[in-house]
């Protein structure tokens, strides 16, 4: 029987916690209150997903390993679906007007469309639109 997860939290470091609230929440993002406080805030990304963005010497609690250096090496790629190309664009411009900045230019593979941004603490994020069609 294959392992599922219930929910997703992906744990991000950040330098400044109210300047990336107020980044995500520029682009339209939630934020659950039960689960902020001057360490950290629950993002809320869609249904079961969630971005628990965390102050770097909190989140050096939880690891022994060295916070990635954004400026000069990739620690993941944070990809997220939306529903149409424009929407994709919609996201992305969001972004670079609330502070974040381009990653790349936007790559059209027919059958996918996508375009990157970095927030304000360097993490990568994508965002992806993919037609059905291209599963059948």
């Amino acid at each position: 029987m294959a392992i599922q997860a219930n929910q997703i939290f992906v744990n991000l470091p950040v330098k400044n916690l109210e300047r990336s609230m107020k980044f995500f929440g520029e682009m339209g993002f939630d934020f659950d209150e039960r689960m902020t406080d001057n360490n950290a805030t629950c993002m809320i990304i869609g249904q079961n997903m969630y971005a628990m963005l965390l102050v770097e010497d909190f989140f050096k609690s939880f690891t022994h390993k060295d916070i990635a250096d954004t400026s000069t090496s990739s620690e993941t790629i944070i990809a997220l679906s939306a529903s149409s190309r424009e929407e994709v664009d919609e996201w992305v411009e969001k972004a670079m007007a609330a502070g974040g900045s381009s990653a790349n230019e936007p790559m059209d593979n027919k059958f996918m469309y996508s375009w990157s941004f970095l927030d304000p603490d360097g993490h990568l994020w994508e965002v992806m639109y993919m037609e059905d069609e291209a599963f059948e």
